[in-house]
């Protein structure tokens, strides 16, 4: 990356690209350079969306500084359809779709903890439906009509887990052989 690019912009770059909320540190370290620097860029960045007139802004969250859209633009964000998830939704939709239904907690356990901020876009979406599973205290997520309808899907394959193979095997062994 070339070194004549400021600080500031570097900075923008980091959050257009990882798409959620960094640590000062974060961003340091993405950036290479100091905290301090880091910081100084971050307040630059914050101040150089403040005069513009634009659609995004830099805000501070509980994690972290993201890029975002302004929340006047929110309502748009609604009305506009297709949806555009990023990567690590797709992937958990993929996942919920592939293992419908799945129990929340094994879905955090195959997509890690970030999957929790995933579930409640795609809830938020209309792509999953989430319910209280009465045999655990985890919840049922199972993927929803408009699924099927956006991705154009009528129905998917059903993946077997490694423990239902080895019980569908044990079946068909001691299942008796019919002859005609």
């Amino acid at each position: 990356m070339a070194k004549n690019i400021p600080i500031a912009t570097k900075i923008e770059a980091i959050l257009y690209l990882k798409g959620k909320p960094l640590s000062v540190s974060e961003i340091a370290e993405y950036a290479a350079c100091d905290r301090l620097t880091a910081e100084e860029g971050i307040i630059e960045l914050i101040e150089n969306y403040a005069r513009r007139d634009t659609a995004l802004e830099v805000v501070e969250t509980d994690n972290g500084y993201s890029l975002q859209l302004r929340s006047e633009f929110h309502d748009l964000v609604q009305a506009l359809i297709p949806v555009e998830f990023g990567v690590g939704a797709l992937r958990t939709l993929a996942a919920i779709a592939l293992h419908n239904p799945i129990l929340q907690s094994e879905l955090i356990n195959l997509r890690g903890s970030g999957a929790y901020q995933h579930v409640q876009e795609l809830v938020e979406s209309g792509f999953v439906r989430k319910r209280r599973d009465n045999d655990s205290r985890s919840f049922a997520l199972q993927i929803t009509p408009k699924f099927h309808q956006y991705f154009q899907i009528e129905q998917l394959p059903q993946i077997l887990t490694t423990q239902n193979k080895e019980q569908q095997l044990e079946l068909e062994l001691e299942a008796p052989e019919v002859t005609n």
